[in-house]
């Protein structure tokens, strides 16, 4: 239960934070990003995270207004939407399940964007683009599970993932929102590939550390700091051990 007090940040990753054998977004595993964001911003907003893994842009559309009512709560103060990993699964592939079509991928961040734009004007709404693709390292990742009757063929490539990182950029820049292009942000370390993706798709805890860092750049440049934003309730070292309901 959170402090009606306290503020509210949201995030909505797809799963490249997130195991498809385990039941919970690793995102709020430890080194994942979605705890280190609860950390950073501790007694000051409540970090909630809503990863669903295996989803696309379109499968997301039917909970936006699970997640995001437009009465009943209040809104967040800022909202992460982190998807195209799974939008950008190539066709004929093991995958294809999940693809969505580069066009219909922009509009549906768009019909995203425009909900939560609609939940409240004042929102911080922050996109997020799929990240790169080790495409050796899917490849291994998939031997490791199925040996020699993996398919040679990859069911992402890093091209395609940069086409929807692409439009992810322009949908923030036409709808004048936040935009972490991720994509490109990793691929600018030397030996990205292994250090920042475990299986060529998903983030190790170093990867998860680069997500944590600009989200909360971002949320700073937004003018949420957290050491300017007020505590839920006073500090201990405020509280009089002889009369502690002057502090409350």
């Amino acid at each position: 239960m959170r402090s009606p007090m306290r503020y509210q940040l949201r995030a909505v990753p797809e799963d490249v934070g997130h195991r498809w054998w385990r039941e919970l977004t690793q995102s709020f595993r430890p080194g994942g990003w979605g705890a280190a964001l609860a950390d950073t911003y501790s007694r000051k907003a409540d970090v909630v995270v809503r990863g669903y893994g295996g989803y696309n842009t379109k499968w997301a559309l039917f909970l936006l207004q699970q997640i995001f009512p437009l009465v009943g709560i209040a809104p967040p103060l800022a909202t992460t939407v982190f998807f195209g990993a799974n939008d950008a699964a190539l066709l004929g592939r093991t995958s294809e399940r999940q693809h969505v079509p580069l066009a219909e991928y922009k509009e549906n961040l768009k019909k995203i964007c425009n909900h939560l734009k609609y939940c409240s004007k004042s929102m911080v709404i922050m996109l997020i683009t799929p990240p790169p693709v080790d495409e050796d390292g899917r490849e291994r990742y998939a031997r490791s599970l199925y040996g020699e009757e993996a398919r040679k063929l990859p069911e992402r490539t890093n091209e395609m993932a940069g086409l929807y990182a692409g439009q992810c950029i322009e949908v923030a820049r036409e709808m004048n929102i936040y935009c972490i292009d991720i994509w490109s942000k990793m691929q600018e370390t030397e030996g990205w590939q292994k250090l920042y993706l475990s299986d060529g798709l998903h983030l190790t805890p170093e990867g998860n550390a680069v997500v944590h860092k600009e989200v909360v750049q971002t949320l700073r440049d937004a003018g949420l700091k957290a050491e300017d934003m007020p505590y839920d309730f006073p500090h201990h070292s405020r509280i009089d051990g002889r009369c502690p309901e002057k502090a409350f």
